[in-house]
């Protein structure tokens, strides 16, 4: 990569060197590279074996059993096939869904999607601080909810959610619980059987994999339906058809696994990296921080800053790769949604930034970034016409 310091992890990640050697191994004419389900072969029987290797090491990670793991093109796809899936087969039962107006656009889009199949959809505001607490989920249950939906950390924010608490409410009210932990498996703790979590989305390049992979880890104990979105194969117990990536499939299983073998001091590093980086910046006026100020994922931080532009602050930062929100939405020139629903003005919410630290962040990237932002926000506010209160 050019010189550019990369402070953009939510985004994506750089594939980790031991991801991409494990990747390589099933390429090639001297490599597992057969067709995992062609296995009246040896080599389709290898294939086969790397990647039910790689479903045990992703299970390992939430605490799940390999068998509960359904392989998909990302977690985009997982949650559609969550959402779309569940609610279809369990329509006779009810149709309503609960869900958080700040979840991620593959949610929120197939919630839209179900409206107009004649479903009705709970969006809940969180607190102004990014939070869906257990009761205000329970207050909106009703006798025909059948799903709700709640993601685990926000990828724009990185606020945390008690997805256990949720979970647990569910699980007593016979509602199914679908998460997305795109942002948070495999860098904070997580249990599908403790947290009660029926549905869980994951991704491979949040976490130093691959990109084009991601799975569905699914509750098979008592059995839950989904109607599948794909219809080829059978492949994935007929619930995912289509010919297995072998190699993005085993790089999605190396990240798991190196992630889990280093979670607690790789966590404890970025967070460390990420309080520097919000002292550094947080004593330039004008600077707020979104999101909880403890209850968030070692490594996104996402501030305001008052007065000024975000367009005009990204093009004085073009050093560094950060955001002005969720990478998903930047085709789109409105504010955040998400730091509108916190009670973000306008203003606020287009003069924010979101800068993700991951395996590769330094100290010296940090003391950069701080410097390299404290001089763009002193440039543009010295040239910005007057304006009013926010």
């Amino acid at each position: 990569m050019e010189d550019v310091v990369y402070l953009d992890n939510a985004a994506t990640t750089a594939v980790d060197p031991r991801v991409a050697e494990a990747m390589l191994e099933c390429l090639g004419a001297h490599g597992d590279y057969a067709n995992p389900s062609a296995t009246s072969h040896a080599p389709g029987r290898r294939a086969r074996a790397r990647v039910e290797q790689a479903r045990a090491e992703v299970a390992g990670v939430v605490g799940a059993r390999p068998e509960q793991i359904v392989w998909t093109s990302g977690a985009t796809e997982a949650d559609n096939l969550a959402l779309l899936g569940a609610a279809r087969y369990h329509r006779p039962r009810g149709r309503h869904v609960v869900t958080s107006r700040t979840e991620h656009p593959a949610v929120l889009d197939a919630c839209r999607q179900l409206e107009r199949e004649g479903f009705e959809v709970t969006y809940l505001k969180p607190a102004e601080d990014g939070l869906v607490e257990a009761p205000q989920v329970e207050a909106a249950l009703r006798p025909d909810t059948i799903l709700v939906s709640l993601m685990h950390v926000n990828n724009e924010i990185g606020v945390v959610q008690d997805v256990g608490a949720v979970g647990r409410l569910c699980r007593d009210r016979a509602v199914l619980f679908h998460v997305d932990a795109a942002q948070g498996a495999g860098k904070l703790p997580l249990d599908v059987e403790r947290d009660c979590i029926d549905l869980l989305a994951l991704t491979a390049h949040k976490l130093h994999g691959p990109k084009g992979v991601g799975a569905l880890c699914v509750r098979r104990e008592p059995r839950l339906g989904l109607v599948p979105l794909l219809h080829g194969g059978g492949q994935e117990r007929g619930l995912r058809s289509g010919t297995l990536a072998t190699h993005q499939v085993v790089g999605m299983g190396a990240a798991f696994r190196i992630a889990a073998a280093s979670m607690a001091e790789e966590s404890a590093r970025i967070a460390g990296l990420r309080d520097r980086l919000w002292e550094g910046l947080r004593r330039l006026p004008g600077t707020l921080l979104n999101g909880h100020p403890m209850r968030r994922a070692p490594g996104i931080l996402s501030i305001s800053f008052d007065d000024v532009d975000g367009e005009s602050l990204l093009y004085e930062l073009r050093g560094f790769a950060v955001s002005s929100g969720s990478a998903c939405a930047t085709t789109n020139a409105e504010p955040s949604y998400v730091l509108r629903a916190l009670g973000r003005s306008d203003r606020l919410a287009q003069g924010s930034l979101r800068l993700s630290l991951g395996r590769y962040s330094t100290v010296g990237d940090v003391d950069a970034a701080v410097a390299a932002v404290g001089a763009a926000i002193a440039r543009l506010r010295a040239v910005a016409p007057p304006r009013s209160p926010a």
